[in-house]
């Protein structure tokens, strides 16, 4: 009978309690920008993105804050977050600080911005269309909340945006168009202004703090609240906004109906001796915040008192006084085992409910037999509150001083914590949340006041945020009752994989890492990235980290198999990359459409290499007819993102003026020097060139050296070619030929044509102690690298030579190449291929060219 009772409870608890089993991944960034270096600084953003950061992290979302970032860092932090954001349900971007419009495009200032050149705007500001392009790319729905409707701080009227200088707004932000599935909120109405108001929260980031912690509430509610609230504390001088197009609902802080407890129990109550504890285990909930319970069915044979008083149905009474409860059947009410039932329901802050029910059987609690079965009751709650401490002992030693080691960017990684319990009375509450990264079980997200089940706690899983190195510390507070617990801790630690390590890429927006460039990829870096792919086959990135291995060891076929195969599995930069090897022609044949597709692919994606690459093709309609307007929007978009090739292309671009887009050589200069300041030794090179001939810049001899001199050490092809004219030329440096001739030879063994005519021209400046044979080395050099015939000299001098010193040369080249080269054709062409081949078993870095 017991038995049977027991079924049914379990069939209608079932039916009463149902709830969404998901766990969303839901991301924000939180940008606080008060200390600004230029113009005076803001008092509120800092405290705002503490308090807007910690309400995400209540909401259960995956947090990035930062403050006061400058432009590099606001790159560096804005890549990461896209990074974790791949894939996302939602992402959300919050910003405070200086922001202003130009042109009806609205901009973001970090706190480095002077914003005292043309074209400092596009160098030194980040423009919210941007961010929100590539929030596009990477989430379903997008949410951009931004407290950044200031005044224009910035003497300068005027800025460069795309072919025109536009002058900037004043007051405001002005409306952003927002795509499908978009919610993009404002502290104010456009072009009007947001006030900081007189506490240390804006009035703004105080009200949606409050407010988005309502549970259940969709956003465009919360919004509405929000306004209310702005509204009201400024007197009506600040009228929050927003402009959605959301077709999916947001609901910022889920609640779950759910308070966690053990749906049936069974208990053996006597009768005639008084009330007698039933041993309820203290409900909980696992969302955070206070439980009531209601009696809903009472137990037919006896009365519930709880500290001598009696509890009626329906009574609300306190999740914490539930394990006090008692049942008293008074003497002779009951016939010998005969079976009844209580149903209790418990109630959290947000409305939810879970059903309980314990089923009894009372026995007489008369004569021996009684006196029995009440010692039995008494052992057995003496044996119980002993094993629950032995459980809750147990628990805290399998969590006190643990250290993990969780990787970084394959997702969510089980703990594996092998719990030694699964008694239902036994809970945990976080008592310290991790400073960053998510912990979740597979169902839900968990926050600071989150509390689980002992039978959950080997589910448990942490997500490291990317580029976020530091350990990190977990507190729980183990409990079975309210007057018993422990404290444990443990050390979660972020792990980089091998791979990453070894053959990560610069930029990459679903990399964990800064990145190597392909020559300094190193030998073991295939082992490595096979063992990931054979770990993680489901992470698209360790696939295309192998085929980068493969290709820097020669491995050209298993590389694009690799790479080919990363890129059908979502991982964009490999899209990219297939395309750059259609356009060089590794492996297959040169075949530009090919390439221009898998650039378009690329870029539409939000990847900053496809976006320089196809802006690149649709400006000078390389393949593809030209759209100057489009390519130049790309390119200016890449390098927002910290693309220097991007950079180094606009700066030719606006040193020269082409295709319609007008000259102005500071503007170049600007780039430059943005590309110098991310440590671009091609930026160094072009800029030092520019400090020689004082385009766009005062000329500076000195700080020309210095460029061209980091340029070389960082391994910069052309760098060498430039210090040597310098030496040659005895421009800012006395005369010295000697090293000029050997910063030639440098430049020609990192592949530079015009440094290895320049050094053949210097032998032949030698007159009668010329050696002709190494001048017709470095000419038939100079030949083999102008891949696109921008020194035709160098073979009409070639071709000048006698016999004699070709042969000589000939034969020198043939004994430094490890495989032969066919002796076929003049002997000129003889000599070209064996130089290109002599410099390509060097193993040159083919990306730099």
């Amino acid at each position: 009978m017991l038995r049977l009772c027991g079924f049914i409870a379990v069939v209608v608890v079932a039916a009463l309690t149902t709830f969404d089993a998901s766990a969303d991944r839901r991301i924000a960034l939180v940008i606080g920008n008060s200390e600004y270096r230029e113009i005076p600084a803001l008092k509120n953003p800092d405290k705002d993105a503490e308090d807007v950061s910690r309400t995400f992290r209540l909401a259960g979302f995956e947090v990035f804050v930062a403050k006061d970032l400058t432009k590099l860092q606001f790159e560096e932090q804005f890549r990461n977050y896209l990074a974790a954001a791949d894939g996302a349900d939602l992402a959300v971007v919050y910003y405070s600080g200086h922001g202003f419009q130009i042109g009806g495009e609205n901009f973001l200032i970090p706190v480095d911005a002077s914003l005292k050149n043309a074209a400092d705007i596009e160098v030194q500001a980040v423009k919210l269309d941007d961010v929100l392009e590539q929030l596009r790319s990477k989430s379903k729905i997008q949410v951009i909340i931004l407290d950044a409707c200031r005044n224009n701080p910035f003497p300068r009227k005027d800025y460069w945006l795309r072919d025109q200088l536009i002058a900037a707004g004043n007051t405001g932000l002005a409306q952003v168009k927002s795509s499908l599935n978009t919610l993009i909120a404002f502290a104010t109405e456009p072009g009007a202004v947001a006030y900081d108001g007189a506490g240390d929260l804006s009035p703004f980031s105080s009200a949606f703090s409050r407010r988005a912690l309502a549970p259940n509430q969709e956003i465009r509610t919360v919004m509405a609240a929000v306004r209310r609230d702005v509204v009201e504390a400024t007197d009506g001088k600040q009228v929050p906004w927003e402009n959605s197009s959301l077709i999916d609902e947001v609901v910022l802080m889920r609640r779950a109906s759910r308070p966690s407890l053990p749906p049936v129990l069974e208990k053996i109550v006597p009768s005639g001796v008084g009330p007698v504890a039933l041993d309820l285990p203290e409900p909980v909930d696992v969302d955070g915040g206070a439980i009531t319970v209601s009696i809903e069915r009472p137990p037919a044979l006896g009365r519930l008192m709880l500290d001598g008083k009696p509890v009626e149905v329906g009574e609300q009474i306190q999740g914490k006084d539930l394990p006090r409860l008692q049942m008293d059947v008074p003497k002779g009410d009951a016939a010998q085992d005969e079976v009844d039932m209580l149903a209790y329901a418990t109630h959290d802050n947000w409305g939810g409910q879970t059903q309980g029910i314990l089923v009894f059987r009372v026995k007489s609690g008369e004569g021996a037999q009684g006196e029995q079965i009440v010692a039995s009751l008494e052992a057995e709650q003496k044996q119980q509150v002993l094993e629950r401490g032995i459980h809750i002992t147990g628990a805290a030693e399998a969590i006190e001083n643990r250290e993990i080691s969780v990787p970084v960017g394959v997702g969510p990684v089980p703990l594996k914590l092998d719990f030694p319990t699964k008694d239902p009375s036994v809970s945990l509450k976080l008592a310290s949340y991790p400073a960053t990264g998510t912990l979740s079980l597979p169902d839900r997200a968990l926050s600071p006041e989150s509390s689980l089940m002992a039978d959950e706690v080997d589910n448990l899983r942490y997500e490291p945020q990317i580029g976020a190195a530091k350990p990190v510390e977990v507190g729980f507070e183990i409990r079975a009752d309210s007057s018993s617990s422990k404290p444990a801790t443990m050390k979660l630690s972020p792990s980089v994989d091998p791979c990453d390590q070894a053959a990560g890429e610069p930029l990459d927006l679903q990399g964990v890492v800064p990145g190597l460039l392909p020559n300094e990829i190193g030998a073991s870096a295939v082992e490595v990235c096979e063992t990931a792919v054979k770990a993680y086959p489901d992470v698209p990135r360790f696939r295309y980290e192998l085929g980068r291995a493969l290709l820097a060891s020669g491995k050209v076929a298993k590389a694009r198999t690799a790479i080919d195969d990363a890129a059908k599995k979502g991982h964009v930069r490999a899209v990219f990359e297939l395309g750059y090897i259609a356009s060089s022609g590794i492996g297959m044949a040169v075949d530009p459409k090919k390439a221009n597709e898998f650039y378009s692919v690329a870029s539409n994606k939000g990847d900053p290499y496809g976006m320089t690459a196809w802006g690149r093709a649709l400006f000078n309609g390389l393949g593809v007819q030209r759209d100057t307007g489009k390519g130049l929007d790309l390119l200016l978009k890449a390098a927002a993102m910290g693309h220097t090739y991007a950079m180094n292309d606009l700066a030719a671009i606006f040193t020269e003026g082409r295709n319609g887009v007008p000259a102005d050589p500071a503007r170049a200069v600007a780039f430059l020097k943005a590309g110098v300041e991310r440590q671009d030794m091609y930026s160094m090179n072009l800029l030092g060139r520019n400090y020689i001939t004082g385009r766009g810049v005062e000329k500076d001899p000195k700080a020309a050296m210095a460029l061209f001199q980091k340029a070389i050490d960082l391994g910069q092809p052309y760098a060498p070619g430039s210090l040597g004219r310098m030496y040659r030329d005895g421009v800012g440096v006395q005369q010295d030929l000697d090293e000029a001739q050997r910063l030639f030879e440098l430049a020609t063994a990192r592949g530079d044509q015009s440094g290895a005519y320049d050094r053949a021209a210097i032998e032949m400046q030698k007159g009668d102690k010329a050696d002709q044979a190494i001048a017709v080395r470095y000419l038939a050099f100079a030949a083999a690298l102008d891949l696109r015939n921008e020194i035709p000299d160098a073979k009409n001098t070639l071709a000048k030579f006698g016999a004699k010193a070709k042969t000589a040369a000939l034969k020198q080249l043939r004994a430094e190449l490890k495989s032969k080269t066919p002796a076929s054709g003049s002997v000129d062409t003889q000599l070209i291929n064996a130089a290109r081949g002599v410099w390509e078993q060097a193993n040159p870095r083919r990306d730099l060219f």
